[in-house]
């Protein structure tokens, strides 16, 4: 019999509630705003890998104690390091693809739960969660170019898918912030609402709506979402659509039988 997979932090840099089939990761570095360390991406990787092997989760909430989301990078750690034509490192490269690449696979919608700050690899993350929920006051940004870097955790695929090639651009060439209620407007950000408690209302009120639907279908649609990422042509992306199966949701007859 397999173990049930623990959903213990692993570090005391994020903290985790698992409540009502919702798995919260939280980012618990509040005197730093939040700046991600490599244990925190190695960390989010472990809890939501954790997570879509379990039954009892159905939703992934990413978050920041505190007053931000996350300012970006800790650049601290990156004192000790030159970066090479303007790549960090695998010091916090790989870490950083474990967690994306756990956020993108699982079969789990992730939420990113955005507030205060979410600057550079922060917004790199939340635009690898299948959605963004955040308020009005929000900021966000792209400062690679600020600090004579270049992307390394997806923002020139994700963000230009998000908000198109020409508004990315200038967002990453400028460095420039922008505020939750444009990050609607552009695509980077699904709603924005009035304040924080708003915010954690919004959040519990998706995440319910969520769980109360068939996991596995869930699952399936956003398997079957990633194909509009693949720029696949229209009539093979259909085909895919059709031919690709998913035995893993049985319980098609149960709800539709509430409906007879």
């Amino acid at each position: 019999m397999t173990a049930t997979p623990s959903l213990e932090s692993p570090t005391p840099m994020l903290e985790v509630e698992h409540a009502a089939s919702v798995l919260t990761i939280r980012l618990a570095r509040p005197e730093a705003l939040n700046a991600l360390r490599p244990e925190m991406l190695e960390g989010i990787a472990s809890l939501v890998e954790a997570a879509g092997a379990r039954e009892d989760v159905a939703v992934v909430v990413l978050e920041g104690k505190g007053r931000a989301f996350s300012a970006g990078v800790d650049l601290k750690v990156l004192q000790g390091i030159d970066p090479v034509a303007g790549k960090i490192g695998d010091v916090f490269d790989a870490p950083a693809r474990r967690a994306y690449q756990a956020i993108r696979s699982s079969p789990l919608p992730v939420i990113a739960k955005v507030h205060g700050a979410c600057f550079t690899g922060a917004l790199e993350i939340a635009l690898h969660c299948d959605f963004v929920l955040t308020t009005v006051d929000a900021k966000f940004g792209d400062t690679h170019t600020k600090f004579g870097l270049r992307p390394t955790w997806g923002m020139s695929q994700t963000l230009a898918q998000a908000v198109g090639v020409r508004r990315a651009k200038e967002l990453s060439f400028t460095a420039r912030t922008f505020r939750g209620d444009e990050a609607v407007a552009w695509g980077v950000a699904n709603e924005a609402v009035a304040d924080r408690e708003a915010l954690d209302r919004l959040v519990a009120e998706r995440a319910a709506q969520i769980a109360a639907n068939s996991r596995a279908a869930v699952a399936a649609m956003k398997s079957l979402y990633a194909l509009a990422q693949e720029a696949r042509p229209m009539d093979e992306a259909l085909e895919t659509e059709v031919a690709r199966d998913f035995p893993e949701i049985r319980d098609s007859a149960e709800r539709l039988a509430g409906f007879a």
